[in-house]
């Protein structure tokens, strides 16, 4: 049996319930501290400290001298971490979906070089190409262009391409994924990633290309995943500037 979850993680799952319910539509003012600690008998601080860990994951936020309002519907792309789009799209209260367009198996001659360097494959290697199309509410939100090393997910099918590729590869294929390298630009979207988009050509979009790795410094895939920046909003957290320590010793 797993670890109970804690008093402060079972209140932001009230929270994030009640977020859900529409009772709380994007852009209006959200519950206070205040009422938080009647309405879940809590104390201040834990009510607090659970509207941050909201705002944290990006489906609150806070107004000076206003209050916490829900956030209007912006999907967040956190980039410190690898987090599920079907999560990350329930957590904001809208209903995951994807269209697979491709699943196919291919060898390493007939892809980009540049992928077979970073997938670090040759030429005769078996390779998944997977194309789909993640949708938020029904609607069209990224374009996903991705090749994975067959080898480490045999028997993947188009029916587990339609769901969490995160989830397939750590549930059913028993890996454990390490990271990612990724470089992220601004784009125009071409004729052809418009209309799977559903977006005016030329609408100005984020290209993430992206390299996944096992545990161990394996590559598994190799990824160029098209997001619309209506819809779309990158968030990182950065530490402090620190001070450089004064040099030891004499200078020569």
């Amino acid at each position: 049996m797993g670890k109970p979850a804690s008093f402060h993680q079972q209140l932001i799952a009230k929270l994030r319930k009640l977020l859900r319910s529409r009772q709380f539509m994007p852009g209006a003012q959200f519950l206070t501290e205040r009422e938080i600690a009647e309405r879940f008998q809590t104390s201040r601080p834990t009510a607090n400290k659970a509207l941050s860990s909201l705002v944290s994951e990006g489906l609150l936020e806070f107004r000076q001298g206003a209050g916490t309002f829900v956030r209007e519907s912006v999907l967040d792309y956190d980039l410190q971490r690898l987090v599920s789009f079907t999560d990350k799209a329930r957590a904001a209260g809208k209903e995951p979906g994807t269209q697979v367009i491709a699943c196919q198996k291919l060898t390493g001659a007939e892809v980009p070089q540049e992928v077979l360097q970073a997938l670090k494959l040759t030429a005769n290697e078996p390779l998944l190409y997977i194309e789909r199309v993640r949708l938020a509410d029904e609607q069209p939100v990224i374009y996903e262009r991705r090749h994975v090393v067959a080898r480490h997910c045999p028997g993947m099918t188009k029916t587990d391409a339609k769901g969490s590729l995160y989830a397939f590869w750590t549930k059913e294929c028993k890996l454990t994924l390490s990271g990612a390298e990724e470089s992220i630009r601004a784009v125009n979207a071409t004729n052809g990633q418009s209309t799977q988009l559903g977006i005016p050509a030329n609408t100005a979009c984020l290209l993430v290309i992206a390299t996944g790795f096992l545990e161990g410094g394996a590559p598994l895939w190799h990824e160029e995943t098209l997001y619309r920046s209506d819809v779309y909003e990158f968030r990182n957290q950065l530490g402090g500037v620190t001070s450089p320590k004064p040099a030891r010793g004499r200078m020569l």
